[in-house]
């Protein structure tokens, strides 16, 4: 059983920032990455950013719509992964889910939280 526990998110105004956390626990196993995904009302749940584990480089994904105001990173030792998002715009909001691709006796295992609400005021 994994449990991915997030928070930070909340209400800001336009040009603010944010900085949400997403810990996971439990029997993980080995991680492949962890990412945010974020769902708007009315809209499918669409990639934020991901980062891949340690021995694959940790290399970052973003989407083109937060590349240059998100940013994303990792506490290894604590299966903590961030979200720095700057610049929000009100298109930013949305709920946004912690995401976690793991391994676990071979298995490939997707995990998520139960999602943070984000909401940007114009």
């Amino acid at each position: 059983q994994v449990e991915l526990v997030e928070s930070g998110g909340g209400l800001v105004q336009a040009g603010g920032s944010l900085r949400l956390s997403c810990t996971a626990s439990g029997t993980i196993g080995s991680i492949n990455a962890m990412g945010w995904y974020r769902q708007a009302p009315g809209k499918q749940r669409d990639l934020v950013a991901t980062i891949t584990s340690v021995t694959s480089g940790s290399s970052t994904n973003y989407a083109d719509s937060v590349n240059g105001r998100f940013t994303i990173s990792r506490d290894n030792a604590k299966n903590t992964v961030y979200l720095q998002m700057n610049g929000l715009k009100p298109e930013d909001t949305a709920v946004y889910y912690c995401n976690l691709e793991r391994r676990w006796f071979g298995r490939r295992i997707t995990d998520w939280g139960q999602g943070t609400q984000v909401t940007v005021s114009s």
